[in-house]
């Protein structure tokens, strides 16, 4: 029986760091960034429509999509980013469940879903327990702005594209609190992943 478990988490939350803390465990993790990424490729179907929908202008030199500029769009148009999200995410969805599948058929443990909108996108019937990382509204703005180079309000503007971290505590089977150190985020991955039944001896 292999437990799929969903991690989700906010912008700019420290989701990526536990992302690879499951996989210094040899853990698959699935990362629906990724996917999407590779969903809109040249070629790939949604591809095709995502350039009918938002133009030729969001096209780099090379023909590929500039994520760039399209995200400038959906992060500041609400109705945009639904039309965006209504195109890529059955594509991604699909690639994730295609994996999900393998990983069953290795009788893989455990295999990890990294899906940021994993609430917002009502995609919780993918998985079996969903783990969220949080930290404070003020840690994530400041983390946010130093990450990608943004000014406040377009960093704000990004946070307030998702749901608040704050609400999603409510949904989660699972919280680890990543205002601390990396040290303590560990530690509560291993708990938790014990409380799920799932002990990893080689957790560093």
């Amino acid at each position: 029986m292999t437990l799929v478990i969903g991690l989700t988490g906010g912008i700019a939350s420290g989701k990526s760091t536990v992302s690879k803390f499951f996989k210094e465990l040899n853990i698959t993790v699935v990362d629906a960034d990724i996917e999407a990424r590779l969903a809109v490729m040249k070629g790939e179907s949604a591809y095709s429509k995502i350039i009918a929908e938002f133009g030729e202008d969001i096209l780099l030199d090379n023909g590929e999509i500039d994520r760039q500029k399209l995200g400038s769009i959906i992060f500041h148009q609400a109705e945009k980013r639904k039309i965006l999200n209504e195109i890529t995410h059955p594509e991604v969805r699909k690639r994730m469940r295609d994996q999900v599948e393998t990983a069953k058929k290795n009788s893989e443990e455990v295999v990890v879903l990294d899906i940021p909108l994993l609430f917002e996108s009502k995609l919780t019937y993918m998985v079996d327990k969903t783990l969220l990382v949080y930290v404070d509204d003020e840690t994530q703005l400041k983390r946010l702005i130093e990450r990608n180079n943004l000014s406040v309000e377009d960093a704000g503007a990004r946070i307030r594209s998702q749901m608040p971290l704050s609400d999603k505590i409510r949904l989660a089977d699972a919280v680890i609190d990543n205002n601390g150190s990396i040290a303590d985020t560990k530690k509560q991955l291993h708990d938790i992943l014990a409380q799920f039944g799932i002990h990893k001896n080689n957790l560093k």
